[in-house]
């Protein structure tokens, strides 16, 4: 089976060059003269339309995938590998929640829970300067690529200064999320936040959000800094994200949606925020939002933990993303979403590490289906249409990410994201196909990683990030001043 538009030219390997972006070193995409084609192969290969055996990739200078011939012997040149499967999207993430991870796991004097946790996140976010957001920031897309996450969905909230002040660069803490970016090399799509409330009815901001908050004008200008600070990404993408429905005003919240794609929106993470909806509409969250917006398939409902049968079938039904955090949801005890039932009748869902508190792709989707054991006492629950529980994770997590983050699959004129299992693991002897998902997923940990490429380039090899000593260096520095403030 051979999809090449063109036969391949062996090239002697990646090539790394030094620019300088936003004050940081980073990886570039740019080529020396000359360049024309890398070449790979692979003992298997996950493609979209499945599992194929010898498989030969050409990735073009432009990092773009030139050609994918299965069935087919390697030749002289090629970089040789065991099992390639695709990039995952990460499509939920609060990049600065990385510095806090483990400081709220303190009893309070009352019961601890997510409001409780946001808390201590107010209180961290107010040592936060755009050079520290830069140093966690890159620490957090080193570890998602270490992890397998090729694409990262920024949730970006913290815009203004330590009063509340923009900046005088408006964009300078989206500049330094492009930053850390461009150093690790990890794709970016950016979701500027609009939070202009504090709960639902327009309750004015508290004086802990006064780094969040916008109004629709200075939200415009923020979201074009944004754009500018991105601009020189590589296959980088900007969308919107209205904070959630206590935090936007259905006014604004109409005013946004011209801005960009895909939308994303917290909503229906705590039952807290579920009954103070319906006290403020008569409607819960997702009953609300499907009925006064147009909910598509540009659009992410993260969490949507707290759904009643209905509010499922019409968020099915409008073709949108559930985005799934499983570890931040269990560490917070937001609760479980519904999701056997959810995938079975052919909902759209992905994976987000979201708080950070720890970096592991397998994991997430390990969490996501244990959680889902313990509440219905069976097992295998959420393959949908796959024998292999594993496999279908895998797929749906990949499908749902590619669609909320605007990215694209592993074929023909896409970026060439991929990620190499390390063959000699303990956990894949003997296996191949959808068993290597199952073992990836329910007995891996994220040293089943071996190698992850960016648009052709690798930056991890041997499960370690290229820049990764350079990168903690720099984070643990700046946690010290941070903490210490």
């Amino acid at each position: 089976r051979s999809t090449s538009m063109a036969e391949p030219q062996s090239c002697g390997g990646a090539v790394y060059l030094s620019i300088h972006i936003h004050g940081r070193d980073a990886m570039s995409s740019s080529k020396p003269m000359g360049w024309s084609m890398q070449s790979f192969w692979f003992s298997a290969a996950l493609l979209p339309d499945g599992w194929a055996k010898s498989v030969r990739v050409a990735v073009d200078g432009a990092g773009l995938i030139a050609a994918i011939t299965a069935d087919t012997a390697p030749q002289p040149g090629d970089s040789r590998h065991g099992v390639l499967l695709p990039g995952m999207g990460n499509l939920h993430s609060h990049a600065f929640q990385r510095g806090m991870a483990g400081l709220a796991e303190v009893r309070g004097d009352s019961t601890d829970s997510f409001w409780t946790w946001r808390d201590t996140m107010y209180r961290f976010v107010d040592r936060l300067d755009p050079d520290a957001l830069a140093a966690i920031a890159a620490l957090a897309y080193v570890e998602m690529l270490e992890a397998g996450f090729t694409r990262v969905g920024e949730f970006h909230y913290l815009h203004h200064d330590l009063t509340g002040a923009p900046y005088a660069e408006r964009g300078a803490m989206a500049a330094a999320l492009a930053a850390a970016a461009a150093e690790t090399g990890i794709a970016l799509t950016l979701l500027p936040v609009f939070y202009a409330t504090a709960d639902f009815g327009g309750v004015p901001a508290n004086p802990a959000q006064r780094r969040f908050v916008n109004s629709l004008d200075s939200y415009a200008r923020l979201h074009d800094a944004s754009r500018t600070a991105i601009a020189e990404l590589d296959d980088s993408r900007i969308g919107i994200a209205p904070h959630s429905l206590r935090a936007v005003t259905p006014a604004q919240l109409h005013a946004l949606l011209p801005l960009a794609a895909p939308v994303h929106i917290h909503i229906a993470e705590q039952q807290r925020e579920v009954d103070a909806c319906f006290a403020w509409s008569g409607a819960r969250p997702v009953e609300w939002l499907l009925a006064n917006t147009p909910v598509d398939a540009d659009w992410c409902l993260v969490h949507a933990t707290h759904i009643t049968p209905a509010e499922r079938a019409g968020l099915i039904a409008s073709g949108a993303v559930a985005g799934l955090c499983p570890v931040t949801e269990a560490n917070l005890g937001d609760g479980i979403f519904p999701a056997r039932g959810f995938i079975a009748e052919g909902g759209r869902w992905g994976i987000g590490s979201d708080s950070n508190v720890a970096i592991d792709l397998a994991e997430e989707l390990r969490t996501l289906e244990y959680g889902q054991r313990l509440l219905h006492q069976s097992r295998n629950l959420l393959g949908g249409a796959y024998a292999s529980t594993g496999a279908g994770l895998f797929a749906g997590a990949l499908a749902g990410g590619q669609q909320a983050l605007h990215g694209t699959a592993f074929s023909i004129g896409a970026p060439a994201d991929f990620v190499t299992l390390a063959a000699d693991h303990p956990a894949f002897v003997g296996r191949d196909g959808d068993a290597l998902l199952a073992a990836l997923v329910f007995s891996g940990r994220r040293d089943v990683i071996d190698g992850v490429w960016r648009r052709g380039r690798q930056v991890v090899a041997a499960g370690r990030h290229a820049a990764r000593d350079t990168v903690t260096a720099r984070y643990l520095a700046v946690m010290r001043k941070v903490l210490a403030a």
